[in-house]
């Protein structure tokens, strides 16, 4: 049918029917067990247990906690994530964030009080900015 056709292809590029980036939202007290794979935004204020792929962006809530590896252009975590975090464009660790894994990015903030429980690569050489210049945050970036 047509109307399913339209859904399906929104869905592929991360766009609702009215162009909108989607948004999905794994409320607190909700619990997922499985792999997730979407192209929009995905927030987590509850618990996945699996991995997250292909998203534009992952946002972790302070309270929220995802089980898995996450793969996304852009994460921004303030709860844990107990599994390797991949995201190609920029990573943001605010500072109740909890890495348990390696960490792969082109660009990472790290707030005062975030904790990285393994390794960081950045994807390019990559150039630190003084600490004090952000109000008690680290910022390492990738050199153009």
């Amino acid at each position: 049918m047509a109307i399913f056709g339209k859904e399906e292809q929104s869905m592929k590029s991360g766009r609702g029917a009215n162009g909108e980036t989607t948004l999905s939202i794994v409320s607190a007290g909700t619990n997922v067990t499985g792999d997730i794979e979407c192209e929009g935004i995905l927030k987590v204020e509850g618990r996945i247990d699996g991995n997250v792929k292909r998203a534009r962006q992952v946002m972790v809530a302070k309270e929220g906690a995802i089980h898995g590896d996450v793969t996304a252009q852009e994460v921004v975590v303030g709860g844990v994530i107990d599994g390797n975090v991949t995201a190609s464009d920029r990573l943001e660790l605010q500072t109740t964030a909890v890495v348990n894994g390696e960490i792969s990015t082109k660009s990472i903030i790290v707030m005062e009080g975030a904790r990285i429980n393994g390794g960081v690569k950045v994807t390019e050489v990559a150039v630190r900015e003084p600490s004090t210049a952000h109000g008690g945050m680290a910022t390492v970036s990738a050199k153009k």
